[in-house]
């Protein structure tokens, strides 16, 4: 039997490797739609440019649904209190996610400039969004999320409002998740399709990379000196189960930097992300291009374990009660059913994984416009 202190631990890890295996894999996805509209011109060239995603995106949302799912089987509380603070946000990436699959399919049901330019408009909207909104609501929990439980009942109860997410901080947060996503996008377009919308794809990575590079730094500086951060004073014995309020947290800037002086190896996290994007930026003019999308991929993984590191052990701060603060420690189920999980997870985990692999390969090679003529009832 695991004890319950590690497995608190391993599962705070286990839904950042869902995190990152979403953001490699759906990311480009996402990043795909976002530049629907400025790497391709003519109809064939959308079409080139969908169909480079068009057999594995709908595999690719598996890492969001078990993320989610591990979510609130492990973490119930951060998951009823995400959904009560940031109901209005995660309804409209609903609502985006929803869209995509349907453009997919309905795009090319109907030869019309407007029917096709309408779905277009929704792809790009449905690629967008959710890569902002992910970025927006990092920031919002690094700010601290305005909520407290009831010391007598447990319920929570949020005082903030849709607009107050869409804070300074918050926006910047969100230009890093979507310059991150569209960069990867890009790379993966350059591996997929060739001539122009290469060519194009290869001009919007350096530009994502660039501003993601940017973006990221002003983030960190913000981070450091503009930002309150949080840290736990005391609580019962990590090993024990206990709820949020029978613990002492304190709030003052510089806080979120508390880890990366005591574990200087941390510092990899940041590192990764800006390598990985500096080395796409170097890249993008004629290096080779799954060469980009692995060092992409890299930055991405950085960006998610720079601000899971920052925050450990917190999982959601509160802006309005500090002790309400839920953190890797006191969010969780309980020790059997975190131990089930676990087992589950290592038995399901390799599989996806095999299964992810297998598709790449299978599918792996360039579409092109002769192909797309060549199967106009068969493709996007």
């Amino acid at each position: 039997m695991i004890d319950y202190e590690t497995l608190k631990v391993v599962w705070w890890l286990f839904i950042g490797v869902l995190l990152v295996g979403f953001a490699v894999t759906g990311g480009f996805d996402l990043g795909v739609g976002a530049l629907l509209p400025f790497v391709a011109r003519s109809d064939d060239e959308k079409r080139v440019t969908l169909n480079s995603v068009g057999a594995t995106w709908e595999g690719n949302q598996v890492w969001l649904i078990t993320a989610g799912g591990a979510m609130f089987a492990a973490w119930p509380l951060v998951y009823a209190t995400a959904f009560s603070g940031f109901y209005a946000a995660l309804l409209l990436t609903l609502f985006a996610l929803i869209v995509r699959p349907v453009g997919f399919e309905y795009r090319a049901k109907v030869e019309h400039t407007r029917w096709r330019g309408a779905w277009d408009l929704a792809l790009f909207i449905a690629g967008t969004v959710p890569a902002l909104i992910f970025g927006v609501a990092f920031g919002n929990l690094l700010q601290g999320v305005p909520f407290r439980f009831d010391a007598a009942t447990m319920g929570v109860t949020y005082t903030g409002s849709f607009w107050a997410l869409l804070n300074p901080f918050a926006l910047v947060a969100g230009v890093v998740s979507l310059a991150m996503l569209v960069m990867h996008g890009a790379t993966f377009l350059q591996i997929r399709t060739d001539e122009q919308i290469q060519l194009r794809a290869r001009f919007a990575a350096r530009c994502a990379a660039i501003t993601l590079i940017i973006a990221l730094v002003i983030a960190g500086i913000w981070t450091a000196y503009g930002i309150a951060g949080y840290r736990v004073l005391s609580m019962p014995p990590a090993g024990t189960a206990f709820t949020p309020l029978a613990k002492t947290v304190d709030s003052a800037p510089g806080l979120w930097l508390g880890n990366f002086a005591r574990m200087p190896w941390m510092w990899l996290a940041p590192g990764l992300a800006l390598g990985g994007a500096l080395g796409v930026a170097a890249l993008a003019r004629s290096g080779p291009p799954l060469l980009s999308f692995v060092l992409s991929a890299f930055a991405n993984a950085g960006v998610i374990f720079t601000a899971g590191f920052a925050m450990f052990p917190f999982i959601m701060p509160s802006s309005t009660h500090a002790a309400s603060s839920l953190t890797v420690w006191d969010a969780v189920s309980s020790q059997r059913t975190l131990e089930l999980m676990f087992w589950v997870v290592v038995i399901m985990l390799p599989i996806v994984l095999a299964y992810t692999a297998w598709v790449f390969k299978i599918m792996r090679g360039k579409v092109t416009v002769g192909y797309i003529r060549e199967n106009t009832h068969t493709s996007y």
